[in-house]
């Protein structure tokens, strides 16, 4: 199994980001503490932005490709240079394609059976989606009875207010989207106010940790 280790328990998803701001976008994140940033395969351009931006990753960072779907487009997140790959659904095959490459998979899974398949196919983690639908925490909580043993990825309903909550019940780790960065801030492309929304949401998580 490809294991992939956050100390940082959040994966930021970036879906249509423009190509011009990705690359300042992800150095000040990284630069104020997030470990982990998921660009997803249906962004425009989105293999391009992987591919000139992945020598820039620090070391302990990750950069990775989401919405990956089927094998052909793990092996072009693959070949993206995609340090960690992210399913919306369950294909045993991306997850046996990662283990050949030594690709950690966050495998798409809902339901009992369809979590359990995904970590006995070798997925590093196992992403919850969409979470929210199904009841926020509670549902991982009641996940983390049977499956002590799987991470366990929430995502999907996920925000500043309530990403502790999803912590506090037994997720490895949450997945957010744009409001991780600020809605307004990231719109506007103000990446002073993009550094401060990112170290206020991964503060709030460390304090609730504590």
């Amino acid at each position: 199994m490809t294991t992939m280790r956050l100390t940082v328990p959040v994966i930021a998803i970036l879906r249509g980001v423009e190509r011009d701001f990705f690359g300042d976008l992800m150095r000040v994140s990284f630069a104020v503490g997030l470990q982990a940033i998921e660009v997803t395969m249906n962004t425009a351009g989105a293999e391009e932005m992987v591919r000139d931006c992945r020598p820039e990753v620090p070391a302990g960072k990750f950069l990775g490709m989401g919405t990956i779907r089927n094998l052909h487009e793990a092996e072009r997140a693959a070949a993206a240079g995609a340090m960690f790959l992210v399913t919306p659904n369950l294909d045993v095959r991306v997850i046996e394609f990662g283990r050949a490459m030594n690709i950690p998979v966050i495998a798409g899974a809902l339901t009992p059976t369809e979590i359990f398949a995904a970590w006995a196919a070798g997925a590093a983690m196992v992403k919850v989606f969409p979470c929210g639908a199904m009841g926020g925490p509670r549902y991982i909580s009641d996940l983390r009875g049977p499956f002590e043993m799987i991470p366990l990825v929430a995502v999907g309903g996920v925000s500043q207010d309530n990403a502790a909550a999803y912590l506090a019940a037994g997720a490895r780790a949450v997945g957010v989207g744009v409001s991780f960065f600020g809605r307004e801030a990231y719109q506007r492309k103000n990446l002073e106010e993009v550094a401060v929304h990112v170290e206020k949401f991964l503060e709030k998580l460390s304090d609730s940790a504590g």
